[in-house]
């Protein structure tokens, strides 16, 4: 059976009336509700823009100044004061040199965990701590309460389709114990959308941002092509070492990838490892070929909310946002922790997140090895 019951998820847990919040404010559909309902809870909230990236790329327009206006739109709405910090070194630091290193050295990461343990998280927390917060806000999808012990935990939201949990599995319990998400028990976006068109909020209709932030619609593909240098290298077709074609860059791919081979007609072909070192993309034309499976994942880089190791045993895994949670034995062992499946599951990028859940509540989790 699989473990059910997590035991400090037991009580919710509200900030008193009042109190102090720092409000990140995005200029989104969600952190815009996430303000509005702390006014009308009653507490003292003061709105924060973070400008993290400005930079236009290739193509692309960075959108801050117009996300920056719709943020004074609704905190002018809502009758509270919008602050602009500049992020842009911390985030550089931490988020986009992380992401550019990863992909160099051939994983695939996942930036807006680092980002939400790095800077909304962590600088923002840090800094509106310094001003005299108690506590900060954002729009996530997810829960925060407090057990009967004292304990801070993390639950998924309401709106499973939504839940921001697989981004938070390395914020720590002391970080979430000065923090409030106020979306997370909605049951779903249009719901959301619906509450922010009847405080008259004006950013109702605006569209979920899609993909990495500060890579926009021009894709990773160029984004990494400006950051790194270009390698030709073949294709190489897995079964038989064939050489199908060539590329760019090793770099540029990520296992399970399918779009961008660039290879011609012919059937579709499944990425099903890259080689950064020899600058070989290795695929294969068979959907259901074993390259592409695994039973079990080996984790490095680990991470517990609650700063203690869960014990050895049957947990509920999630190795994408939005993605089915599937049952898996959790090995910490000597060496590395590993999680084992009871069937065969699709392959998991190297660099990605696997985050380990005890029924809804988020234990923590480690990075793909």
């Amino acid at each position: 059976m699989l473990r059910q019951k997590c035991e400090v998820c037991e009580v919710g847990y509200n900030a008193k009336r009042g109190a102090r919040v720092f409000c990140g404010l995005s200029g989104g559909v969600d952190s815009a509700l996430a303000a509005a309902l702390l006014v009308e809870q009653g507490y003292d909230v003061t709105a924060v823009y973070m400008r993290n990236w400005s930079r236009d790329l290739p193509g692309f327009r960075c959108p801050w100044a117009d996300d920056l206006a719709d943020a004074e739109r609704v905190a002018v709405t809502l009758g509270i004061d919008l602050e602009v910090w500049d992020c842009e070194a911390e985030y550089k630091a931490t988020v986009v040199d992380y992401l550019v290193d990863a992909y160099a050295h051939g994983y695939t990461p996942n930036p807006d965990v680092m980002c939400n343990q790095t800077i909304k998280f962590g600088t923002f927390l840090e800094r509106s701590l310094e001003r005299g917060a108690d506590f900060v806000a954002t729009g996530h999808y997810g829960r925060i309460v407090r057990g009967k012990d004292g304990r801070v935990s993390l639950l998924r939201a309401l709106d499973e389709h939504k839940d921001q949990t697989y981004f938070l599995w390395r914020v720590g319990e002391r970080a979430l114990s000065r923090a409030l998400l106020p979306v997370g028990d909605i049951r779903d976006k249009a719901e959301v959308r619906r509450m922010c068109a009847e405080r008259g909020l004006g950013v109702e209709a605006k569209p979920d941002s899609d993909g990495i932030c500060f890579v926009g619609p021009v894709g990773i593909r160029t984004f990494l092509l400006d950051e790194l240098e270009r390698r030709a290298g073949d294709v190489v077709e897995w079964e038989t070492g064939r050489v199908l074609g060539r590329h760019d860059g090793a770099f540029l791919f990520t296992v399970g990838q399918r779009k961008g081979l660039d290879l011609g007609g012919g059937p579709a072909r499944y990425v099903v490892s890259t080689d950064v070192v020899r600058n070989v993309v290795y695929v294969t034309a068979d959907h259901n070929s074993p390259a592409l499976f695994c039973d079990e994942l080996r984790l490095t880089d680990e991470h517990w909310i609650s700063g203690e190791a869960p014990a050895d045993g049957r947990y509920l895994v999630r190795t994408r946002h939005a993605g089915e949670l599937r049952g898996a034995v959790l090995e910490l062992g000597a060496a590395a922790p590993v999680l084992r499946f009871d069937k065969p599951v699709r392959r998991v990028a190297p660099g990605q997140s696997a985050v380990i859940y005890d029924g809804v509540c988020c234990l923590g989790g480690g990075i793909v090895e």
